[in-house]
Parts: C-alpha cells; sequence; structure tokens
C-alpha cells in the first residue's frame, strides 16, 4: 500500500484498521480502530487533514481530500460508499455517504442522516440529523424510515466485521496461480 509522509505529516493508522494494499494514503490522515479503506480508495491530506474515526468505511475508488488548513472528519462509524468524493466536510456519527455521492467544501452532515447514492451536496449545506439527502443538487426527502435506519444499522455492520476478515482471510495470489 502506498503511504506517504507530506512535508513532516505523517499517517497514522491503527493497527485493527485493514487498508486495501491498493489503497493511497498521503499525508495527515488518522485512520482510527476498526476502519476500513477499499482498493483504489485515495486520502489526500496534503492541504488539510483528514481524520477516519473509529469503525469507519471507506469504500472502492472513494477519494477524501480537503482545502488548505481544513480537516475532513469522518466521525465514528461513517459508512462511504463506493465511488464518492469527499472535500473537506464534517460527517458526525454513522452517516451514510451512497455510492458516487460528492460532498463539496464546509459541509455539515448531522448524526444518522444518509445522502444517497449520485447526490450532490453543494458547498456550505447544513444537513440535520437523521435526514435523507437525494438528487442534484442534493435536496431533503424527509426523515430515515425505521426499515431504511435499520438496513443502514446493517449495511455499516457488514463492515465494521470486514476489518479483521480481511487482516486473517485476505492472501494475495500470482496471476500463474489461478489460471485454469
Amino acid at each position: 500500500m502506498p503511504v506517504y509522509e507530506f512535508e513532516g505529516k505523517r499517517p497514522r493508522i491503527d493497527a485493527t484498521a485493514f487498508i486495501y494494499p491498493e489503497a493511497t494514503i498521503i499525508g495527515d490522515v488518522v485512520i482510527g480502530k476498526g476502519c476500513y479503506v477499499g482498493p483504489g480508495a485515495r486520502l489526500r491530506g496534503d492541504w488539510g487533514a483528514i481524520v477516519a474515526g473509529p469503525f469507519s468505511n471507506v469504500q472502492e475508488n472513494c477519494i477524501i481530500h480537503s482545502a488548505p488548513d481544513i480537516t475532513t472528519i469522518l466521525a465514528e462509524r461513517s459508512h462511504i460508499g463506493h465511488g464518492a468524493i469527499l472535500h473537506g466536510p464534517v460527517l458526525e456519527e454513522h452517516v451514510v455517504v451512497g455510492m458516487g455521492a460528492i460532498i463539496m467544501d464546509d459541509v455539515k452532515i448531522g448524526a444518522g442522516s444518509c445522502i444517497g447514492a449520485g447526490a450532490l451536496v453543494t458547498a456550505g449545506m447544513v444537513i440535520p440529523p437523521g435526514r435523507l439527502f437525494l438528487g442534484v443538487p442534493a435536496r431533503d426527502s424527509g426523515k430515515i424510515a425505521n426499515e431504511m435506519e435499520k438496513y443502514l444499522e446493517y449495511a455499516t455492520g457488514v463492515y465494521i466485521a470486514l476489518p479483521p476478515r480481511c487482516l486473517k482471510g485476505l492472501v494475495r495470489l500470482n496471476m500463474e496461480d489461478v489460471l485454469v
């Protein structure tokens, strides 16, 4: 896994986190206990810091970055779907960002909220706790229903269970070992 120090700022990764070898971690990045970072993810803490709280997951091909002197915060159990782009937001506890969503600068997303797949959260938005935001630009689609809340808890739980499984059971193979 490419891990880079940038101008004296070095990533700090908890030993219980799992980062795929194809992910890239640069500069002032903190990855907490039990986090998962998927292949192709890029966490670029060169201009501003990035903090991924305990049991957060950043799935395949996500990009996380910040403007200068801004800290991107993913609070505990943040769930960042495949291909999402985050640029300088603050996510409170257990925010779910859907696949391919884009979260721009100076955004604050309240605890337990969900940003739908493909949504665009424009700069400066403040999203209250427990809300579902969908569309381009993202708009409030109401309170998260109980069934959706249960599903989001389940989905996050699947990713919380993944790092120890990967640390124990992921084995890199050579191409010649799998050709039939």
